[in-house]
């Protein structure tokens, strides 16, 4: 987790110089974007909470996103790390939400995916601030996917956040 240090660190500068905040929810990265982030000291001006979302249940019970929510939609998909981001969003009353899923490996999941598949999204006050991106490591190593998914979360969370203040 030390390597995310740098990322969460400007990250966190640029939340705090900006008086926002974040909500995570992740899950085959499994708290790692979130640990990162509360590695810095002060977190508590900027992160809100954070939630592993890794079953059905889970996404049911944080973020009540139900069956018909996902009508159309499956996990480990841009639009299913969207709508993790705007639910934590919402429901932690965040300026920013991040979402993750994905196939940390050894196998792919079971919708199809690949280990080292990871889509992320970030979602900022309005919807146009919505971006989201997929990774594809190539790679079947559990630990090493999941520091590369949450590095490429911070990555991702620190372009918004710079760009949205450009």
């Amino acid at each position: 987790m030390h390597s995310l240090a740098p990322l969460a660190e400007q990250v966190a500068a640029r939340l705090i110089e900006r008086k926002e905040t974040i909500a995570v929810a992740e899950s085959s990265t499994g708290g790692l974007i979130s640990a990162a982030l509360l590695a810095v000291p002060g977190a508590s001006a900027y992160f809100l909470g954070g939630a592993v979302v890794y079953t059905k249940q889970s996404r049911a019970a944080l973020l009540d996103v139900g069956e018909a929510e996902m009508k159309g939609m499956r996990p480990s998909t841009q639009a299913y790390a969207l709508l993790e981001a705007r639910r934590i969003r919402d429901k932690m009353n965040a300026t920013w939400g991040l979402g993750e899923t994905g196939a940390t490996g050894p196998a792919g999941n079971r919708y199809g995916d690949a280990a080292g598949h990871s889509c992320i999204a970030v979602l900022g006050p309005q919807e146009r601030d919505a971006k989201a991106v997929t990774l594809e490591t190539g790679s079947p190593d559990r630990a090493a996917n999941m520091e590369a998914f949450a590095r490429r979360a911070l990555e991702l969370l620190l372009q918004v956040l710079s760009a949205d203040a450009a």
